[in-house]
């Protein structure tokens, strides 16, 4: 008997391929991602080390400094006094400000030799520096610091002791790019201007014949004589194997990330498959029924219908692999095409057949519920036709009560998270309120259905007999609605969670850069001779608007601790500044003898409001303490009266860019007639490598966080159509009651945007509370916002791609005719 049950169940299923391909729809997909992940971690790994090296691929021989001092000037002369050297150059890495303080952009000053096989650049314009103070900027340097051939810099070294020094660009090269802006120069020329005579590690090509491993010997030999001497000597092909694995590790943490939403894509995956296998048992009750009825036992039915899962995910599991596989190896032909370089992945045997047993593992386990549901049939319902039976509306008892105890954990978790708020534990009860919260939300969907529905599909009931009908469609199945839309409100809870994060990470950089570049130009002369002239100038340019002036000074505590930036400027001459959030009292009563303070100074100073503090030779009164930095990076806001009894004060000025492009604003701000040794700072560009951090940060997540959005839209487009087919008989009565095709194609597709309407309310619901917890306990010190138009475009992004799935199964609705359908048993 079990034998001849096995044989119906797969029988039927080998009888319709369309169906179990749609039955296992979202298990294919998620071994397609999994699959597909495998092969991109693959892929960036094996390019990474096919291409990457910051070793010339002509060096022979790498020598470096191993205990973080540089190699000596004495060790550098003689490794090239080795015999066998027939070139070398030394590496050294200078790090510089251009700009003043406080609104300087950072400058990396790199060595190199410009030309030869040793050489990593490649000269674009001009010439590159044979000596003195000459640099060649990297393009994007070049443009971003608004400077050309024939320009000069002011640089100041990074070190206390450092003087500025002022260098001319006399070229623009190419070369390897860092998130950093980069210049070049001869080696001579980067030790000169940083004042470090040795060099982190020194490059050598042997001589044509010589033995490369008798000069390793020989290096070791004389460079190693002083046991203090941390030197390490390697081949030119093992260092280059050794830096392109470590830029391979940075891969690591970022595919481990990615593996954590892949996971949870997994987990949608088998919440909706075992929404569809509900569904298609459902529709096979009087089948089941019947082989209830002539002796199978209720064990044979729940064996017989997991292995039609099982089944299912071997199928469907291999079908995702392969069309995986295909992507990864048409991926070097595609990336080619549009000229970039990419190494195919290496096709694991071993990766692909545990994807697919994973993928039928998962599927035999996602079966189970629905098959010890389906299998428990009475024999009796083998009677009954296939249209009356009825959909089980609420939840059982039992359910009910677990899922209320799960509420009141997810509540005492939550409490516990409230009293570990900033303590290591804290990330753990999140986690653990997370998972007991979307548990609660399984359980209790079906008895949260009809409220959502009736406010959501409100509007649809006011389009009168259509939207009506598409409402009372899905509240007249709300398990299956429910089963549905959880699956959608698991991956809008973590993108509205995200959402709300970033926009309480955007709000705090505004508020930040609004204090640190409050301007997109900014201009400082180390003596305000005439310096008025300049700021009458830029006035007089149409390219700028809000011109503010500003003097700056540094101050000290009376015990001499501490070091503090003060500025002299009208708070609210710019826009930027007028946002600027205070932590107590009024920026407005700033005066004679009154001082702002910044939030680091205040806390140094261990000052309120009202409590008067010495900066230097001036006593003053605080009145206002702000959230973050003074403008500029200062800490303390001054009268120009108090400022200039602090002493010797720098003089500047800030602009706004008006019209025109940026670098020809930033031209014309240099050449405006700035004083001698007037030092330009885009303050424009910091402010937008922060937005642009940020930005790249959302996309990220939202390209995450869509695996998940991809399941649950495969599983709304998966219920749909299976829901067309079991209800062929209700499209018919429509169509001989006058339900034209057009409105019978719009009410399947308003039913399957509800199904997204549903779990984008229910995810939203869940997750900006979910935001907001993790923000305050994990103490981050960010702001909590509540972004009601990104929110809402999530909400109508789900329902219209909701919406677009239901397309297909509402064109098959439509093609039914009212006669054979009313034929249908």
């Amino acid at each position: 008997m079990n034998a001849s049950v096995l044989r119906t169940q797969l029988s039927g299923v080998l009888r319709r391929p369309g169906r179990l391909l749609l039955t296992g729809l979202s298990v294919l997909v998620a071994a397609f991602v999994v699959a597909g992940t495998v092969l991109a971690y693959s892929i960036v790994t094996r390019t990474t080390l096919d291409t990457f090296s910051a070793t010339p691929e002509q060096a022979d021989l790498v020598v470096y400094a191993g205990g973080g001092e540089p190699l000596s000037p004495q060790q550098v002369a003689e490794i090239r006094r080795t015999a066998g050297v027939r070139e070398s150059t030394g590496r050294v890495t200078a790090s510089f400000t251009v700009g003043g303080a406080g609104t300087g952009n950072d400058l990396e000053l790199l060595a190199d030799p410009g030309t030869g096989p040793l050489s990593r650049i490649r000269l674009v314009s001009g010439t590159y520096p044979g000596s003195g103070r000459q640099i060649a900027m990297d393009r994007r340097a070049a443009a971003r610091l608004g400077t050309t051939v024939g320009g000069t810099l002011r640089l100041h070294p990074g070190g206390p002791d450092g003087k500025p020094v002022t260098v001319t660009v006399t070229g623009v090269v190419d070369g390897p790019r860092d998130s950093a802006e980069r210049a070049w120069a001869p080696e001579a020329t980067v030790a000169a201007l940083s004042g470090e005579a040795g060099f982190a590690r020194v490059e050598v090509i042997a001589a044509d014949g010589a033995d490369v491993t008798a000069m390793m010997d020989g290096l070791s030999e004389r460079l190693l004589r002083d046991p203090q001497a941390y030197v390490s000597i390697t081949t030119g092909e093992a260092m280059r194997v050794r830096e392109a694995r470590d830029a391979v590790r940075q891969f690591d943490q970022i595919f481990a990330l990615v593996a954590m939403f892949v996971a949870i894509a997994v987990v949608a995956a088998a919440l909706v498959a075992t929404s569809t296998f509900r569904i298609v048992f459902a529709q096979r009750l009087r089948q089941l029924a019947l082989l209830r009825a002539i002796g199978a036992q209720r064990g044979q039915l729940v064996v017989a219908l997991a292995v039609e899962g099982a089944v299912t995910g071997l199928v469907t599991g291999t079908a995702g692999v392969v069309l995986a596989g295909f992507a990864g190896l048409s991926a070097p032909a595609i990336a080619g095409a549009f000229g970039r370089t990419l190494t195919g992945p290496n096709l694991s045997v071993f990766s692909a057949v545990a994807v697919v047993a994973g993928a039928t593992l998962l599927t035999a386990g996602a079966v189970l519920a629905p098959a010890f549901a389906a299998a428990g049939v009475s024999p009796l319902q083998a009677l009954r036709s296939a249209s009356t039976l009825s959909a089980e509306r609420g939840i059982a008892t039992p359910r009910l009560v677990g899922g209320l105890l799960l509420v009141v954990a997810t509540g005492g978790m939550g409490w516990l998270t409230a009293r570990s708020m900033g303590s290591s534990e804290a990330l753990l009860y999140l986690v653990g309120v997370g998972a007991l919260a979307f548990g609660a939300l399984i359980v209790l969907g079906p008895l949260l259905i009809r409220p959502v529905l009736a406010v959501a599909g409100w509007p649809l009931r006011r389009l009168g007999a259509t939207g009506r009908l598409a409402v009372s469609g899905i509240g007249g199945t709300p398990r299956r609605a429910a089963a549905v839309s959880v699956v959608v409100a698991l991956g809008v809870t973590m993108l509205a969670g995200t959402v709300v994060g970033i926009s309480s990470l955007q709000l705090w950089t505004d508020r930040t850069m609004a204090a640190r570049t409050p301007a997109d130009l900014a201009m400082i002369a180390e003596s305000p001779s005439g310096f008025d002239q300049a700021v009458a100038g830029v006035r007089a340019d149409p390219r700028f608007r809000d011109v503010t002036p500003f003097r700056m000074a540094d101050f000290s505590s009376a015990a001499g601790g501490f070091t503090h930036g003060a500025i002299a400027i009208d708070l609210t001459a710019m826009p930027t500044m007028r946002t600027l959030e205070v932590a107590g009292g009024d920026v407005s009563a700033l005066g004679p003898g009154k001082v702002i303070l910044s939030s680091v100074a205040a806390e140094d100073f261990d000052a309120g409001v009202g409590d008067v503090v010495t900066l230097g030779t001036v006593r003053a009164e605080v009145v206002a303490v702000l959230t973050g930095d003074g403008p500029l990076r200062t800490g303390a806001v001054l009268t120009d009266g108090d400022l200039a009894a602090l002493g010797h004060a720098t003089a500047g000025v800030l602009a706004d860019i008006g019209t025109g492009t940026r670098d020809e604003a930033v031209a014309a701000f240099r050449r405006i007639g700035a004083p001698a040794g007037a030092e330009v700072a885009v303050l424009a560009d910091e402010r937008d490598k922060a937005d642009g951090e940020i930005s790249s940060l959302f996309a990220a997540a939202l390209g995450l966080l869509g695996l998940t959005v991809l399941i649950a839209v495969v599983g709304v487009g998966t219920t749909t159509g299976l829901s067309v087919l079991e209800r062929t008989r209700e499209f018919g009565l429509a169509r001989a009651l006058g339900l034209t095709r057009a409105r019978l194609r719009v009410m399947v597709g308003m039913e399957a945007g509800l199904y997204g309407l549903i779990g984008a309310v229910l995810g939203i619901a869940l997750g900006v509370p979910m935001a907001w917890l993790t923000l305050e306990s994990l103490r981050l010190d960010l702001p909590l916002t509540f972004p009601a138009g990104r929110l809402a475009a999530i909400v109508v992004a789900i329902a219209a791609i909701t919406v677009l799935t239901g397309l297909l199964p509402a064109r098959r609705a439509a093609r039914v005719s009212p006669v054979a359908a009313l034929a249908v048993d």
